[in-house]
């Protein structure tokens, strides 16, 4: 709890106290009237200031303008009729116990990005002659070496040049589980090392690292309001004038008609009185507080999970969603080349292996690397005498044997006969002279949760999956099928990508949204022409974050579906908010105007739904079972 909200906490305690004591005082006149604007000021003085202060810049139409006349209006009421100021107290007080729970319930989902915030580094520290330099991340300039001690934050991102430790990421991505990083690795700014000291290589100014892209992000992301913001935002200020004018034609018209119309007794007080009832149901807070406190509860609700949201307008799209359509690498697949068969012919696999390895030990070819990765431990043999032959493979000399590692071509070139294979993916024949002795299939291996979050996106209602690819038809379509995913589209270029995205935005249904999911840089156009664009963030390019309107920061395609849940639990909570808002204020003015409704009615239609609204819209932060 904040310093201000026990402040206002005491302050409604104190007035309580106060205004039930004088109660049973048994005084009268203006020594009652004393005693008890005392805790009607101790309660209301920042309001009236508030309204005095509107009405000084000629915008007096806001709650607190209502708030103050109603009051003021019931005071002068209870002074002339002798009556009771309980019910102008209640009202000022209970509309300071519903702004306490609207301060209490912004601080509880704030907590989520001010946790963010805290992942914003202090210092960098810099190694010079021996001694560590502790300085500011601004000066650090890109390929610099800094030191991370244990427990300290990554202050700007980089790869491991020495060192091992297990990162905290949590912050960034939600998961609990610690990441192990050694020399070699990328690592990314905001997380935490926790046991080894690292010594990094940063790859980008601080500016241009994850942390400050983040905050950023989180920062900027309350400017861009949804439709039903603006709504209730243009709603507000043209029906708070309209229901003082109504109010004030409630009260004096009736009684003017009365007396010269009908020759009776105006019945001032009653017919004021119903308009200050009228005043104080009619004020607009349930809405006004509620529905972008929802939002505000769902972005950091689902920052807290790792899911950088844009703006609510964004949060407001994605629960409109109904097709999904993804990139392929580094998206649905890890993006890097592995070996997923081994087929040796006459030798066994660690022979092929070690083989193969041995040509192409020299080659820093993504695919020489892969079979080198695979081979791993296997004793490798060596290789002399090794050419490369271009666009079709590698020639070497092992063990005084000549061997071959290319493509069909290579194969052909030399007049060995292979075995074709349908298999989906890079295949690398191997010969020893003239004899075939095998293939390596290599291919970008899918996520491991990309097919289950294919399936649970089809639980949560998504009409139609689709890929779209640069890769080959074969490659592809094998990705499709085992992921099951609706349609795909292979050897596309960027432009060929936009192209069928705006196919399917013209074939979409009206009030239905197109999201795209992709991590390149070939994705930014992609990712901006969709109605929501997706971006895996932590090894996704920066032109594809800064494209997109929705960042993942662990790369995990079951965040999607997390995310399309969150947005459609904070938009159905929203609407809840402006039916049961709006229904209950339409009863509670009509039976205000016709003299049913009293003030202590007024109140619960005002502080009442404001209150049980606010309390709706925290359930944006209650993510556990989504």
């Amino acid at each position: 709890m904040t310093k201000k909200q026990k402040k206002n906490l005491i302050r409604i305690i104190i007035s309580s106290v106060l205004m039930l004591l004088f109660l049973f005082l048994p005084f009268e006149g203006i020594i009652r009237l004393g005693l008890f604007l005392i805790p009607y000021l101790i309660i209301g003085y920042d309001i009236l200031i508030k309204a005095g202060k509107g009405i000084i810049n000629l915008q007096p139409f806001d709650e607190c303008f209502l708030m103050s006349l109603a009051t003021i209006g019931a005071i002068i009421i209870a002074v002339t009729t002798d009556g009771d100021y309980i019910e102008a107290i209640a009202v000022m007080l209970f509309y300071q116990i519903g702004e306490w729970f609207q301060s209490y319930a912004v601080g509880k989902s704030r907590k989520n990005i001010t946790g963010l915030m805290d992942i914003r580094p202090d210092y960098a520290n810099i190694e010079t002659d021996g001694v560590i330099e502790q300085v500011d991340p601004d000066e650090v300039e890109i390929g610099s070496i800094i030191t991370v001690q244990p427990g300290e934050k990554i202050p700007i991102d980089g790869i491991v040049t020495e060192g091992s430790s297990m990162l905290d990421t949590a912050a960034l991505t939600g998961e609990s589980l610690p990441k192990k990083v050694s020399a070699g690795d990328e690592v990314i700014s905001g997380c935490i090392n926790q046991n080894g000291l690292l010594r990094i290589r940063t790859t980008k100014d601080f500016e241009e690292s994850t942390v400050s892209r983040i905050l950023d992000l989180v920062e900027n992301a309350s400017s861009r309001k949804s439709r039903s913001e603006d709504f209730i935002t243009r709603f507000a200020r043209i029906y708070t004038p309209f229901v003082v004018f109504s109010a004030l034609a409630l009260a004096i018209l009736p009684p003017l008609f009365s007396m010269f119309v009908l020759g009776q007794n105006g019945g001032w007080h009653n017919w004021i009185y119903r308009a200050l009832t009228f005043l104080v149901i009619s004020c607009p807070c349930a809405l006004v507080i509620s529905i972008p406190l929802s939002f505000f509860a769902g972005i950091g609700g689902a920052s807290r999970e790792g899911i950088l949201v844009k703006g609510s307008n964004y949060l407001e799209m994605l629960s409109k969603t109904k097709t999904v359509v993804f990139d392929k690498t580094g998206t649905l697949t890890k993006g890097v080349f592995e070996v997923v068969s081994v087929e040796p012919e006459k030798i066994t696999k660690e022979q092929l292996l070690s083989l193969a390895a041995a040509a192409e030990q020299y080659s820093g070819h993504p695919i020489a690397l892969s079979i080198k990765k695979a081979a791993g431990n296997i004793s490798a043999a060596c290789a002399n005498n090794i050419e490369e032959i271009a666009g079709h493979g590698i020639r070497a000399e092992v063990g005084g044997e000549i061997i071959y590692v290319g493509n069909e071509k290579l194969m052909k070139k030399i007049g060995v006969k292979f075995e074709k294979t349908d298999r989906s993916g890079t295949i690398v024949y191997a010969a020893k002279g003239n004899n075939y002795i095998g293939r390596i299939i290599i291919s970008d291996v899918i996520k491991p949760t990309a097919k289950e979050a294919i399936r649970n996106l089809k639980k949560t209602g998504i009409k139609k999956t689709v890929m779209l690819t640069g890769d080959s038809t074969s490659a592809a379509e094998m990705i499709a099928g085992e992921l099951e995913i609706d349609e795909v589209h292979c050897e596309l270029l960027p432009a060929d990508k936009v192209s069928e995205i705006e196919k399917l935005l013209e074939q979409k249904n009206k009030g239905e949204s197109i999201a795209f999911v992709g991590d390149g840089i070939n994705d930014a156009p992609v990712l901006t022409r969709a109605d929501i664009g997706i971006a895996m963030g932590a090894l996704g390019s920066d032109a594809a974050i800064e494209a997109s309107d929705i960042v993942l920061m662990d790369d995990d395609p079951m965040k999607i579906t997390k995310a399309i849940r969150i947005s459609r639990k904070c938009l159905k909570i929203v609407n809840e908010n402006i039916w049961f808002s709006i229904s209950v204020k339409v009863i509670c003015l009509v039976l205000g105007a016709l003299g049913i409704a009293n003030m202590w009615i007024a109140i619960f239609a005002d502080v009442g739904v404001m209150i049980l609204a606010v309390l709706n819209s925290i359930r944006c932060l209650m993510l556990k079972k989504l």
